[in-house]
């Protein structure tokens, strides 16, 4: 029996990613200097501005506009022409401490445990989570994602070492995987999206996509005639 999966990846650059990060540093920031903040926050980013909001309560002092400045650096936008510049970027930041409901709730869960775990109800915006090991790949991870990860990780690598220096850092991978009683056979079909200067070909693009980051990743064993490549 065959059958079709396809899983996505987006860079680093990408707006969800990059509010993920800016808002993890200023976690990272707030728990090297107390580790016992309590940091709610929240990144929205558009081009040219950055908003941070959300409920932060702690003893550290932390420069929150010179962490997002450094976030933003370390991703890559540096061109205000063409998406946000670190350097010139707006940055509003409004924050306030946590709620007292909240917080006392937080307080009298940390109190109650049973054996080695903590009931913590105080806060509601709960999730649930589901996945597992495959012997598919390296890390256990099923072959689609592990791919479309190491794919976007190759597009950042090769923007941020000048072997494509005309690259962005907005981009998307998408990778199906054509299984036959359960095994990866082969890869069907390859999606790269990637931000990347105005003055590039298309055609020019498309090779230095393949033959720089594609082949350099996905197995050449998996690629065969019938793969198929949007790039």
């Amino acid at each position: 029996m065959k059958r079709l999966f396809t899983s996505e990846s987006v860079t680093e650059g990408h707006p969800d990613k990059l509010c993920d990060y800016i808002s993890d540093s200023i976690l990272d920031a707030y728990l090297e200097k107390d580790e016992n903040s309590r940091v709610a926050c929240e990144t929205v980013a558009s081009k040219g501005v950055v908003f941070i909001t959300g409920e932060i309560t702690s003893k550290a002092s932390v420069n929150i506009e010179k962490i997002v400045r450094n976030a933003i650096k370390e991703i890559g936008y540096d061109n205000a022409n063409t998406d946000m510049d670190y350097k010139t970027c707006k940055i509003e930041v409004n924050i306030s401490k946590q709620s007292a409901d909240i917080a006392l709730g937080v307080d009298e869960s940390l109190e109650e445990k049973v054996g080695q775990a903590i009931i913590s109800e105080g806060a509601g915006d709960q999730g649930i989570m589901f996945g597992f090991a495959c012997d598919e790949t390296e890390n256990y991870m099923p072959m689609p994602i592990y791919l479309a990860h190491k794919l976007a990780e190759r597009l950042a690598y090769v923007r941020k070492n000048n072997i494509i220096n005309y690259l962005r850092p907005d981009g998307k991978v998408q990778v199906t995987v054509e299984y036959e009683n359960n095994e990866p056979i082969r890869i069907d079909t390859i999606v790269v999206s990637t931000q990347h200067n105005e003055n590039v070909e298309q055609d020019t693009l498309k090779q230095d996509i393949k033959e720089k980051a594609i082949n350099e990743i996905v197995p050449k064993k998996l690629l065969d005639e019938n793969t198929k490549y949007y790039l």
